[in-house]
């Protein structure tokens, strides 16, 4: 399925009636999700993001333009952030399975049906651009105020909407709105960092402090220290503080962290201090797990915690609390997506173990061999973050780093088959419930139980399969880890051929309910098995010499 995010801007932060009317639009119909309402009253701006199929963000989109324009008259609006329309901008961004191509489809289709058929100026910008005219900052030159004035024409609909202002539609990367605080209200102080960090950067001066003008009096602009970053300075009264207002459109090219330490070194040298930073909307996964592993690194601290743990650093380490509380189920786009966990993984241990003695065969073996896995890995990982920490080991530091990181994404993957494989049995038994009334009752039958046999089977081969893994990360726990922890790694060996032979037994079960040629499954579990149970007593033999 592919998946589409819009995140609209609507020139309305205070009203709440408003907002709730324009978001109404988008949660009606098929299918749009609502991920997040950002409301300003300072910027009286709300960002709102939403996903859905291609045709179902298209669709909710043009519901939302139209409601804007019929509740927010730009005649009278007012606010921090520049804009120019009620929907002020417009942009789409591939998700899951869907590429910029989608996107810029997506937008040009809006772009002709908002401007045909609501009359309100559209002008494309990023990838859907027709022209030249791509940059968003170019494209809303001049605001809403200077509509009117404009020599060039938008790519669809007429010259001039005065009440809806104009909409700028577009496609493109996922963009963090992220703001940094700082402890001033000076609004020009807080523009003089945005300036130093930003992409354009700082307009030049002669010697004279006069601004320098280019053959065709433009300004001409010292670059700033990151490339994709646009930003301003402005002052929120709602806050009392100045902020530095950046838009990071892509965050492998200027990550998160680093822009943040900039604007804090940038501040320093003007006499201020960054206080904490403010995400507007929603960040994507990897560049708070990166911020989290930036600010480790720099305690000589390790990386291989969970996933959880590296949000947290990254929270606290950027302030992003600061001013609000932040939520990362919230605010990190793949959770969100996510949703809450839920299944056996959720529960407590004893909790889990009480579901596990009830009279039901799920959760069962397979359930128990997979938590085994994913003991193992997590004392591995524990055996590479004491050996990390350990004075006197720090060669070793690299090799545990590595192992300690493979370790917290295993753990994570065996913990996922935990349910997987209780779901998979599930789904044998709802199949072997299925009619047989009929000649077609019984195909239908035949079929599903086929496809959940096979899943059956090949959610313990996995499992199986990735205990190698395991026991390979044991063996390197047992023989270069802390020699303290040396049965902590033995245990997690124990731990991971527990979840190969018990994954094995539920594969061996389930073969019979296969049919056809299983020669392959049979082949990959006897290489795998025999792999674990001999890396099993390689990780046996490093335990008792070191206990030795």
């Amino acid at each position: 399925m592919k998946l589409i995010e819009c995140v609209p801007n609507f020139s309305e932060g205070a009203d709440r009636s408003v907002i709730d009317a324009i978001t109404a639009e988008i949660t009606a119909g098929d299918g749009a999700e609502l991920l997040d309402v950002a409301p300003g009253v300072a910027t009286n701006r709300t960002v709102v993001t939403f996903v859905g199929s291609p045709e179902v963000v298209e669709e909710a989109a043009f519901r939302a333009i139209a409601k804007a324009a019929e509740l927010i008259d730009m005649t009278q609006h007012s606010g921090e952030h520049p804009r120019m329309g009620a929907t002020d901008v417009c942009p789409f961004i591939p998700v899951e399975g869907a590429t910029m191509e989608d996107c810029v489809e997506i937008a040009q289709r809006l772009g002709a049906r908002v401007g045909s058929e609501l009359g309100i100026p559209v002008y494309l910008y990023e990838h859907a651009a027709i022209d030249l005219r791509r940059s968003l900052s170019e494209v809303r030159s001049g605001e809403y105020e200077g509509l009117a004035a404009r020599e060039d024409a938008p790519d669809f609909g007429p010259a001039l909407n005065a009440g809806a202002g104009a909409t700028a539609i577009g496609a493109r990367q996922f963009l963090i709105a992220y703001n940094v605080n700082l402890n001033t209200s000076d609004r020009r102080l807080a523009h003089q960092v945005a300036s130093a960090v930003r992409t354009l950067g700082t307009a030049t001066r002669n010697a004279a402090g006069k601004i320098i003008k280019d053959e065709n009096n433009k300004t001409v602009f010292a670059p700033g220290r990151f490339q994709e970053v646009k930003g301003v300075g402005w002052y929120i009264d709602e806050y009392d503080r100045a902020q530095v207002s950046l838009n990071l459109t892509d965050s492998s090219v200027a990550p998160m962290h680093e822009v943040f330490e900039a604007c804090r070194q940038e501040a320093t040298e003007r006499g201020m201090r960054v206080t904490g930073s403010e995400l507007v909307g929603l960040v994507p996964l990897e560049a708070m797990l990166a911020a989290g592993d930036h600010f480790l690194t720099a305690q000589g601290r390790t990386t291989a915690i969970p996933e959880a743990d590296r949000v947290r650093m990254a929270v606290v380490s950027l302030g992003l609390d600061e001013i609000s509380d932040f939520d990362p189920n919230t605010k990190i786009v793949e959770y969100r997506f996510r949703g809450e966990q839920e299944g056996l993984i959720t529960e407590t241990v004893a909790g889990f173990i009480d579901v596990l003695s009830h009279d039901s065969a799920a959760p069962g073996g397979g359930s128990v061999a997979a938590l085994a896995g994913a003991l193992s890995a997590a004392l591995s990982s524990m055996v590479a973050s004491l050996t990390f920490a350990k004075q006197g080991m720090e060669d070793s530091r690299p090799t545990m780093e590595a192992a300690g990181r493979d370790a917290q994404s295993l753990k994570d993957w065996f913990l996922g088959a935990v349910d997987r494989d209780t779901a998979a049995f599930n789904s044998v038994l709802d199949a072997i419930r299925l009619p047989r009334t009929t000649d077609e009752d019984s195909a239908l039958r035949e079929a599903a139980m086929a496809v959940a046999n096979l899943d059956a089977t090949i959610v313990p081969l996995e499992v199986l399969e990735r205990t190698i893994e395991a026991l390979e990360l044991a063996l390197v726990a047992a023989r270069d880890g802390n020699p303290n922890s040396v049965t902590d790694a033995g245990v997690a060996g124990v731990c991971a051929l527990a979840a190969a032979e018990g994954a094995s037994l539920n594969v061996r079960i389930n073969l019979d309910g296969l049919g056809g040629d299983t020669s392959g499954i049979i082949a990959r579990h006897d290489a795998a098995l025999a792999r674990a149970r001999s890396l099993g007593e390689q990780v046996a033999d490093a335990v008792d010499s070191h206990l030795a």
